[in-house]
């Protein structure tokens, strides 16, 4: 019961700030699982970090990743041509979203220790706008991404990301199962 109470009260706590800082009525995204070593004041700013880098991929909201990320955020597997910084995810969701425009991105765990926090996110969405030369038919998007965040002063500086692009090339069409 302990340990619930904990994790319940990061949560509020996460969307209580969300909430007065964010002026957003949308809630942050909950984790399915998650795990936080050394549940303390100290954990509560990068589990905030991590929940509105997840609301921004989430629902495509910019406020949320100004939020989430440093001011010189590093993406440390940063794909080619994609800006560094905050403007490669806001250019990279901004396109993807042009083409899946319903895109939902799901918290499935969140593991949280010390500075780091690895999230592993669910994607969903139909496949109706366009990609590079693609024109979508309404398909399915369903693939997951693994996140690993170190987070300073309550927002994340470094990332280091994996995409089931497989996955996702496949189901847009691009690539032949």
């Amino acid at each position: 019961m302990r340990r619930f109470s904990i994790l319940f009260q990061c949560g509020s706590l996460a969307l209580l700030v969300s909430l007065a800082t964010t002026g957003h009525a949308e809630p942050l995204p909950a984790p399915k699982h998650q795990a936080i070593a050394g549940r303390d004041a100290s954990t509560q700013p990068n589990v905030l970090a991590a929940l509105r880098y997840a609301a921004f991929w989430n629902s495509g909201d910019e406020h949320f990743a100004r939020l989430a990320l440093a001011d010189d955020f590093m993406d440390r597997t940063l794909p080619k041509g994609r800006s560094q910084g905050l403007t490669g995810p806001l250019q990279a969701s901004k396109g993807f979203r042009q083409a899946v425009p319903d895109l939902t991105a799901e918290v499935e765990d969140m593991v949280v220790a010390g500075d780091r926090v690895s999230v592993r996110l669910h994607f969903r969405g139909h496949f109706t706008g366009r990609f590079g030369a693609l024109q979508g038919t309404g398909q399915t998007v369903d693939f997951q991404a693994f996140d690993l965040y170190r987070v300073e002063r309550g927002r994340i500086a470094e990332n280091w990301h994996l995409e089931d692009n497989l996955t996702l090339m496949q189901q847009l069409g691009v690539v032949q199962p």
